[in-house]
């Protein structure tokens, strides 16, 4: 089925879909958060890792990247990412646009290799990294579980 909009339209329709503060995602871990007083925690800070000196996956200035968690967890230096399952390719749920499938294609890929990339660089820079699948919000009891866990080790 071809697209009801046309291209300009597509564009300022697609414009308007949220990064940040979605509901579905990282409002829901904020209220996951406050419902086990889990405290603590920053949103949307912009880190600035290093990549590694052989990492030529990223375009760089001095040598250092962007990298902004949907939070962070300063004292134990835990940034965590909360993944919508179709942007960032969930082999579980993402589903493949039938509409436009190269130009899809290559932007989904484009995300997880710079999720790879910024995983790498804080990483490197001792930043512990957590990705949270969309679809793992729904049992809010496994992400407090993991997140004792992690804060038990630190």
């Amino acid at each position: 089925m071809p697209d009801v909009f046309k291209p300009g339209k597509r564009s300022e329709v697609m414009s308007r879909i949220k990064g940040r503060g979605n509901a579905a995602t990282e409002m829901a871990m904020v209220a996951i958060f406050r419902e086990a007083g889990i405290t603590g925690w920053r949103r949307h800070v912009e880190l600035r890792p290093m990549l590694a000196q052989d990492d030529k996956s990223h375009p760089t200035k001095n040598g250092r990247i962007r990298v902004r968690p949907d939070f962070i967890f300063r004292s134990v230096r835990l940034a965590v990412f909360i993944d919508g399952c179709f942007w960032h390719g969930c082999s579980l749920h993402a589903k493949k646009p039938r509409q436009n499938f190269e130009f899809w294609s290559l932007k989904l890929q484009t995300n997880i290799q710079r999720d790879l990339v910024q995983n790498r660089a804080l990483a490197g820079s001792g930043w512990t990294v957590l990705r949270i699948w969309e679809h793992e919000l729904k049992n809010s009891a496994d992400i407090r579980a993991r997140f004792e866990e992690f804060m038990r080790k630190a």
